[in-house]
């Protein structure tokens, strides 16, 4: 598993740090999302996909 964001998309919802807080966080200037794995342990990937799944900008990609 790869992870790609796209920073432009980010929304600043934090989803994605609630569900996956292991391999994303945030700016906290501006909320965006910081990607701090992106190739997470096989422990990680089922809350990276749900991460990618709640975005609601959908500004992260799961690539297998």
């Amino acid at each position: 598993m790869h992870i790609t964001i796209d920073e432009d998309k980010c929304c600043g919802a934090g989803q994605c740090v609630l569900v996956a807080p292991e391999v994303f966080d945030q700016r906290d200037e501006d909320g965006v999302v910081v990607l701090l794995d992106a190739e997470p342990p096989s422990q990680q990937q089922d809350a990276a996909r749900e991460a990618a799944s709640v975005c609601p900008a959908a500004a992260i990609e799961i690539h297998v």
